[in-house]
């Protein structure tokens, strides 16, 4: 298959390897180009410009930074995707945007799919990456072809692109209020006099067990450079949450003043856990 993959950040090189790594025909673009490199030397083609990546694909797969960057390479770049082509845009956005998506699709005779991924960069590796397909069935089944990164057992499709956007942030939700539960709770710990070693350990009886067993490590090890999930990244997502609500979340408004702190704090490339440093921000 003659794949075009737009978007070379840490998540899109995962899922591009795996297209490359399948044999694939796959052209990669990215505005650094250095970040093509990897691939290149996997057997892709690295391409100039987005128009160059496109020429001819099949499918072509978007993982950018965000709506803006997909309206600017996509509708307001004029990306000469061709007819009957499918695109497949696995980039977190909101409802609205890809209501825009898909009329820009409809309109350029293309096939659109939003397919955002639920996970961090470790299951995308083995494959094993909740996905969300939204879109008309055929294009949806079309995609299924594509996202070998996905587990089958944690793939949910949608009959629009709109509501695979709205869970994607219900997902990202979990994690922002999850992360801010176990903040909180390390300063009323801490206020106890207990170590975080002994919150952390705590924290396995109670709801928060998961986040605690994910993040607990990276907290105890102070090893937030090793990003899955940046905290600009999520800060970004929190954003989304909160202007497609129609209804007040405030306790995903909290977990965004504290990821804004750090974010301003000069901690937005770390993993999104370092807000639970105390001097985060």
């Amino acid at each position: 298959m003659k794949i075009a993959f737009l978007g070379l950040g840490r998540m899109g090189t995962e899922l591009a390897t795996h297209l490359v790594t399948d044999g694939h025909d796959v052209t990669v673009w990215n505005r650094t180009a250095e970040a093509a490199g990897p691939l290149v030397d996997l057997g892709a083609r690295a391409a100039r410009e987005a128009s160059d990546a496109v020429a001819g694909a099949e499918v072509v797969v978007t993982v950018l930074f965000g709506a803006d960057a997909v309206r600017e390479v996509v509708p307001r770049g004029d990306l000469p995707i061709a007819e009957g082509a499918l695109w497949i845009d696995v980039t977190t956005v909101s409802p609205d945007d890809t209501d825009g998506f898909a009329r820009w699709a409809r309109e350029h005779s293309v096939a659109y799919v939003h397919a955002p991924v639920v996970g961090s960069l470790a299951p995308a590796r083995a494959r094993a990456m909740g996905t969300l397909l939204g879109g008309d069935p055929d294009a949806v089944a079309r995609a299924r072809d594509v996202v070998v990164w996905a587990d089958p057992a944690r793939t949910k499709t949608y009959d629009t692109p709109a509501k695979a956007a709205v869970v994607k942030l219900i997902a990202n939700l979990a994690i922002a209020v999850g992360i801010q539960g176990l903040v909180e709770a390390l300063r009323l710990g801490h206020s106890g006099d207990l170590d975080t070693a002994e919150i952390i350990s705590a924290l396995d009886l109670t709801m928060l067990a998961r986040t605690a067993g994910l993040k607990g490590p990276t907290i105890l090890e102070h090893a937030f450079a090793d990003t899955q999930f940046s905290t600009d990244l999520l800060t970004k997502d929190v954003r989304l949450m909160m202007r497609t609500s129609d209804s007040a979340l405030p306790a995903t408004a909290a977990a965004l003043a504290t990821l804004e702190n750090a974010v301003g704090a000069g901690h937005g490339s770390a993993d999104f856990s370092i807000v639970a440093e105390p001097d985060a921000g």
